[in-house]
């Protein structure tokens, strides 16, 4: 393969979801050509905007990843004697004029499935076709390439199972692609500034102390995680056993942010098990961390399926169910003061660091549209404000499945909260690091401080409906009256 531009050819890589440098084929092509490549990554402004319910679209924490990952791409690429051009605007008005002035013969991309993003890309089309520019989309976001299922998008399986089992069977996953060693150097043009925080209308994150992971954005961090949980711990060989926890750093990968920016590869992650399978263990733990991997994969290929039907408020299924859009419950939700500590925690993490466990998100979900009977699209923008490792495949689709609206729903299913705190926080461990004010509280009676008589509040400084909130609802007089509601609508 050459790794040097050998023909006068200048290809432009947008680069989007997608800031790496291994494993990446618009790039991989370009050198294969011996094109000349042309780093750009254009932040667009529309992705600063609002939701439909006010939130900012990219808040603070994801946004300072992204910041990070876009500076680490631009230093990989100059660490192989190349640059990444930075531009901030509209990329179907900013790419056109870079082809112009560097008389660039191809535009090479890493193409995506929901709305907003393939707008966007039908637009740099639309703007490009007077240019006469080769314009190339590639599919590099999943482990499986959708050209290797054993059937086509619009036969895609409606439940997982039957998607994981035909796939594991019927399919391969592709080898990583190989990494350049060296670029040329483009024309002169001005790169431009990486924009800060504030250029983009967000505030610098307020990083807190009882945050466990410090994230940081860019395909080296991803990289180091990724030794450091396989290789430098020796996590993987207990993933299965641990990945239900809340609280630490090591009880999950949390691969997820640089999954979500494209930082890592799926495709070098399942490499990197494989390794770890060879030199240390094969075990149900490594196989769970690509059947998560495959989780991902499904909701994306759900997506391309479906279209626009997952951001419906029917959902999947078109269900049309008369949510509540209760705005100051909601508040509560958000601003952990629900009354039940398990929910509480979580929304508190999520608020000061921008994530939360997979554990975490299925519970106080499942207590926004079950118990709260709230517009799950509130909550899913909510996350997608929030989210360092926010993916709209993902976050979409695990909203649909826990609203009871999504192709791979199974009727009214609910968490049982105080018993799934009990269960994955059974020493409340998790709870006393994110609500101090119940520190005191001994035992399991923190699950449910609500049954503390007088005497006991008094004994553990804590006054219900005043330190700590009461329960906005009965948990399951809240359930049975939502139930109601959702089996009447799917009658």
């Amino acid at each position: 393969m050459k790794l040097l531009g050998m023909s006068n050819k200048k290809i432009l890589i947008w680069y989007r979801n997608d800031l790496r440098i291994h494993d990446h084929e618009p790039m991989y092509q370009a050198i294969k050509e011996g094109a000349l490549i042309i780093p750009l990554y254009c932040f667009d402004i529309r992705q600063f905007k609002t939701t439909s319910y006010g939130f900012p679209k990219t808040g603070n924490f994801r946004g300072q990843f992204l910041l990070e990952s876009v500076a680490n791409l631009r230093q990989s690429l100059q660490d192989l004697g190349s640059n990444l051009i930075v531009r901030k605007g509209y990329p179907e008005k900013i790419i056109p004029e870079l082809i112009k002035e560097l008389e660039i013969d191809a535009v090479y991309f890493h193409e995506e499935v929901t709305s907003e993003e393939t707008t966007v890309e039908k637009e740099v089309k639309q703007a490009l076709k007077p240019l006469k520019v080769k314009v190339q989309g590639f599919w590099g976001s999943t482990l499986y390439h959708w050209d290797d299922l054993p059937f086509e998008v619009n036969q895609l399986p409606e439940v997982f199972t039957s998607f994981r089992k035909k796939v594991e069977k019927s399919s391969t996953v592709n080898p990583t692609l190989i990494t350049p060693i060296k670029l040329l150097p483009f024309p002169n043009i001005e790169l431009g500034k990486i924009p800060t925080l504030e250029e983009l209308g967000l505030e610098k994150p307020d990083y807190h102390s009882r945050g466990m992971l410090n994230f940081k954005g860019g395909e080296t961090g991803g990289i180091k995680r990724l030794k450091e949980y396989f290789w430098e711990r020796n996590c993987l060989k207990e993933y299965k056993e641990t990945r239900n926890g809340m609280l630490g750093a090591d009880y999950s990968s949390k691969f997820s942010p640089w999954l979500a920016q494209g930082c890592l590869s799926p495709r070098y992650i399942y490499e990197e098990v494989q390794k770890y399978e060879d030199a240390r263990v094969k075990n149900n733990s490594t196989y769970w961390l690509i059947f998560e991997l495959l989780w991902r994969d499904y909701f994306r290929f759900i997506c391309a399926k479906h279209g626009n039907k997952i951001f419906y408020e029917s959902g999947l299924q078109g269900l049309d169910i008369p949510w509540k859009e209760d705005k100051e419950r909601f508040k509560l939700w958000q601003e952990s003061k629900t009354g039940y500590p398990l929910v509480d925690a979580n929304m508190r993490e999520i608020a000061a660091t921008g994530f939360m466990s997979n554990r975490g998100r299925q519970n106080v979900a499942s207590f926004l549209t079950k118990n709260l009977g709230i517009n799950w699209i509130m909550g899913a923008e909510w996350f997608e404000s929030l989210l360092i490792d926010y993916d709209v495949c993902s976050n979409y689709g695990n909203w649909n499945y826990t609203a009871g609206v999504g192709n791979d729903a199974r009727g009214f299913r609910y968490f049982n909260i105080p018993k799934q705190s009990k269960d994955y926080d059974p020493k409340g461990d998790y709870l006393r690091h994110w609500l101090p004010e119940l520190k005191m509280i001994p035992g399991d009676k923190i699950h449910e401080p609500w049954k503390l008589s007088q005497d006991e509040q008094k004994r553990y400084n804590v006054r219900i409906g005043v330190d700590y909130p009461r329960p906005v609802v009965d948990f399951f007089k809240s359930v049975k009256a939502n139930e109601k509601v959702y089996n009447s609508a799917t009658k």
